[in-house]
């Protein structure tokens, strides 16, 4: 079969727009994170590693993949599932990049349009022990959508196969535990539509918190290699007694980690960040990339690319919204290594080092 190329269509037109409103809205998605696909006579176009949705009417950033071959090779356990590249339809992909680490998911879900983004308010449920009764509360909302939830697996193929296992019952919506979540549908409008739904469903209004105290924290940061938090609202990961300790407790998402790491600092009353940077130097270890200095704001690194300062904002969207004393699912210590140490996200890192530097 002759595969043509749907680009200049107005389904294709209308489904960049999508995939441009979903990564502009800071509150579904961050930096690179979060992928659209849209599929399209045996051909499934879905954005490339590293690559912002919110630049998806600006730039090219689809790359098509041939389908059912790539189902095929994932059912299969073939190690080509994992970058997806050997199913690239070279003659298509003008801008050479590779497809998402998440695209056997989406080859594996029937639907012929599929978002998936980092909702901050599905997320926040999503790591709750008992997100289970949570979720079902909330979900009754919207009773006609077929909805499944996924256990926490590391991106690529190992979350892939475990959302094959449900994809022949074509769910509405899949929310990942401690991860995220992924919308299907027939049509991009629909696509639109359940996503409309499914955040009113979901919302939860974040925890007030009090306002940072730049001219302090900027003497704080002064002859080290941190800075206040340019976006104001990323502050409230240390203006809250609540998001600190849930900040604190442990990683809760995927791209925390391969942003800003597995640690987070915090300064002492009175302590400056080149004191600390001292100390950690004489202890020959390593700064984190996010300090907070509680009831005053957060510091971060220098060294942060974009994407890095943007997932600084999510983390304080996310503490901010995770009910008050209610146990959280951490991920675990072996998942934060699996993810330090992993060729696909190093990969995503250098392009986003590589990419125009923009203010979170």
């Amino acid at each position: 079969m002759k595969k043509t190329d749907p680009r200049g269509t107005e389904l294709f037109r209308g489904f960049l727009h999508l995939s441009s409103a979903i990564g502009s809205d800071i509150l579904k998605t961050q930096g690179a994170g979060g992928n659209t696909s849209i599929k399209d006579g045996g051909v499934m176009w879905v954005k490339a590693s590293g690559t912002w949705l919110s630049k998806a009417e600006d730039q090219d950033i689809m790359v098509p993949v041939v389908v059912e071959p790539l189902v095929a090779a994932l059912r299969e356990g073939d190690p080509r599932a994992e970058k997806s590249t050997d199913f690239v339809v070279a003659e298509f992909n003008s801008s050479g990049l590779r497809p998402s680490i998440e695209t056997s998911f989406h080859a594996a879900l029937k639907s012929p349009v599929v978002a998936h983004y980092h909702c901050v308010n599905a997320i926040a449920l999503a790591v709750l022990k008992d997100r289970d009764a949570e979720l079902t509360a909330r979900m009754s909302g919207v009773q006609d959508l077929k909805w499944v939830t996924i256990p926490y697996r590391r991106p690529g193929t190992p979350l892939a196969a475990e959302i094959e296992k449900v994809a022949t019952s074509r769910p509405d919506v899949l929310v990942l535990f401690n991860h995220g979540i992924i919308v299907c549908g027939e049509t991009v409008e629909e696509v639109e539509s359940k996503i409309s739904r499914v955040t009113k469903a979901l919302s939860v209004t974040p925890r007030e918190t009090a306002t940072p105290d730049i001219a302090e924290l900027t003497a704080i940061a002064q002859g080290s290699s941190f800075h206040p938090a340019q976006d104001c609202s990323s502050h409230a990961v240390a203006l809250s007694q609540a998001n600190q300790a849930i900040a604190l407790g442990g990683s809760l998402y995927p791209d925390h980690v391969i942003f800003l790491g597995t640690e987070i600092g915090v300064l002492g009353d009175g302590q400056t960040a080149k004191d600390y940077e001292a100390a950690l130097s004489r202890d020959g270890r390593d700064a984190p990339k996010m300090l907070l200095v509680p009831n005053k704001g957060v510091l971060l690194s220098s060294t942060l690319t974009a994407g890095g300062e943007v997932m600084a904002r999510c983390l304080a969207e996310v503490v901010g919204r995770i009910p008050e004393g209610r146990a959280v699912a951490y991920l675990s210590k072996d998942d934060e290594h699996e993810l330090t140490h992993w060729e696909a996200e190093q990969y995503r890192q250098a392009l986003d080092r590589g990419s125009e530097r923009q203010s979170a």
